[in-house]
């Protein structure tokens, strides 16, 4: 295939729509390494059916309904306006609370409404949590850490500059004990990202726009040509990701 088809072909990605944050449109056409630690169990081993339990971005609720919590002892938060609507569509008329926010620090509910708050890889405020939390409520939070894809971002992005640098396992431990959360696990984990076609890759690129600031195929398309050649020899164009998890306990 020619160059030009498959600027073509890559631009068709580039324009996909995407709806709440999964990614089943590339499945098959990356792979990622497993993490050493599981979030969902690791949330099974604190949820309570009667906690009144908050997610906080949760995106078009997804995960949150797997979980399978009483819908009346759940509430969810997310910033993104058509995850808003999707989720108002979804987990509204199941009787989940639905919250849009649109700052960390004014989260649109009372003193110590919750007994657990979970946060997989969506922003907070710890003043904010903690406010939040009832004593001894359980935080827990799977985050991407500031060096996520940073090679990759690097390769594809002129002069890049990672936004969140700080956000390392480390930094967080520091701002919980700071604010008198009892640590009860952390770890951190930099996992291997692989994407098996250049298609794939540029879905995932567009989406992640803080990852590959002013990405596109035609203003990357040199870069995505000799990525493409590396495909052919090695099968797959391969990202280091940044994770690590943490689960704490509000102190009296």
């Amino acid at each position: 295939m020619n160059y030009s088809k498959l600027k073509e072909l890559w631009e068709k990605e580039e324009k996909k729509a995407f709806e709440g944050w999964e990614f089943s449109y590339i499945e098959n056409r990356w792979e990622s390494e497993e993490l050493p630690w599981d979030y969902k169990e690791i949330l099974s081993e604190f949820l309570n059916p009667g906690y009144k339990l908050l997610d906080m971005g949760t995106g078009g609720g997804e995960f949150l309904l797997s979980l399978k919590h009483p819908y009346n002892n759940t509430s969810v938060t997310e910033m993104w306006e058509p995850n808003v609507e999707l989720c108002k569509k979804r987990l509204k008329p199941l009787g989940i609370e639905v919250k849009q926010v649109f700052n960390d620090s004014e989260l649109p509910f009372k003193d110590e409404s919750f007994d657990m708050i979970i946060n997989r890889q969506a922003s907070f405020d710890i003043k904010e949590v903690k406010r939040i939390l009832k004593p001894n409520g359980i935080f827990i939070t799977q985050q991407v850490g500031g060096k996520n894809n940073e090679v990759l971002s690097k390769v594809l992005i002129k002069n890049f500059k990672p936004l969140f640098s700080g956000n390392t396992l480390e930094n967080n431990l520091k701002k919980f004990k700071e604010n008198s959360f009892e640590i009860l696990y952390a770890k951190e984990f930099f996992p291997h990202l692989r994407f098996k076609d250049i298609g794939a890759l540029v879905y995932f690129a567009k989406i992640i726009e803080w990852e590959f600031p002013s990405f596109s195929v035609d203003s990357c398309f040199e870069e995505l040509c000799k990525l493409y050649e590396g495909i052919k020899v090695n099968g797959y164009v391969e990202s280091i990701e940044h994770r690590f998890v943490i689960v704490c306990r509000k102190q009296k």
